[in-house]
């Protein structure tokens, strides 16, 4: 009996090791693709038949120079044809990627197996969009429609799988319906009582997308809840060291972007815990 459950002990460390080294993989390619997307995106390029190329000196990039992370640090962060540095962002976020595909197989609330890995998929596939989001907001304060709306498309689907693949009632879709009018539409006052100054449409139609993520209405307050957290914890700093001014402008669908993934992982248990500990008393 003992020797079974070894071998079974076994047997199933090491699927979850060749699953982790996947989603590494997976997670790596995912993020330079990220890298090459917002880019590309941004300056109107055809990011389907177009080759890399150095930022600076366009001069297309080998397969050698692809590599994710390894590149960058066997060339020492410079081009290898012009000498230029490269940006210390391509490695990070190839690098982010990967472990936040690890971090979302480890930490789905769902039992991955029949439809789930389908809606599993879905998921890696949004989260490499809300992280290209969270780049191109980074750099040009500025959320495309280009992937916001295809993005909520895809969450849109893969809500439906989920209920389909565990139908609960139509309570559920009453549910996700309250968490996308949440999601958007506290920002969506916002920015009509401000005539935008106060918060951006594009972060308007980031609330539906993650209020349609989030899934449910605690969730999607959740999301809001940690955005202002981590937009407080971040500038409150830069304002006191004078690095930001108090009329300074930072784009807020990053702090969004991280707020949700965080409640789509983690937020059954965050809530758990708040209704825990200042709720309930358990």
């Amino acid at each position: 009996m003992y020797e079974g459950f070894l071998f079974y002990w076994l047997m199933y460390d090491t699927i979850l090791l060749m699953v982790i080294a996947v989603l590494i993989v997976l997670g790596l390619c995912f993020g330079s693709f990220v890298n090459a997307f917002v880019w590309r995106l941004h300056e109107g390029r055809d990011w389907v038949k177009e080759r890399s190329e150095c930022v600076h000196c366009h001069h297309e990039l080998a397969a050698k120079d692809l590599v994710p992370v390894l590149s960058w640090l066997w060339l020492r962060g410079k081009c290898r044809y012009c000498h230029k540095p490269i940006s210390a962002q391509y490695p990070l976020i190839e690098a982010s990627t990967a472990i936040l595909f690890v971090l979302s197989w480890i930490y789905w609330p769902y039992l991955v197996q029949g439809a789930q890995i389908v809606v599993f998929g879905l998921w890696l596939v949004i989260l490499t969009g809300l992280i290209a989001l969270l780049v191109y907001d980074l750099k040009w304060m500025l959320l495309p429609n280009k992937l916001v709306f295809p993005l909520t498309g895809l969450a849109a689907t893969m809500q439906l799988m989920i209920i389909l693949s565990n139908w609960q009632g139509w309570g559920k879709l009453l549910s996700i319906a309250i968490a996308v009018l949440i999601g958007g539409g506290i920002f969506y006052i916002l920015f009509q009582l401000s005539d935008g100054r106060w918060i951006g449409g594009g972060d308007v139609k980031l609330g539906f997308l993650l209020g349609l993520l989030a899934g449910t209405p605690a969730k999607s307050l959740l999301v809001i809840f940690l955005a202002g957290l981590l937009g407080s914890l971040v500038s409150l700093p830069l304002i006191a060291s004078k690095k930001l001014g108090r009329t300074s402008t930072i784009p807020f669908g990053p702090f969004l972007i991280v707020a949700g993934i965080i409640a789509v992982l983690f937020g059954n248990q965050i809530i758990d815990w708040y209704t825990r500990a200042f709720i309930t008393g358990v």
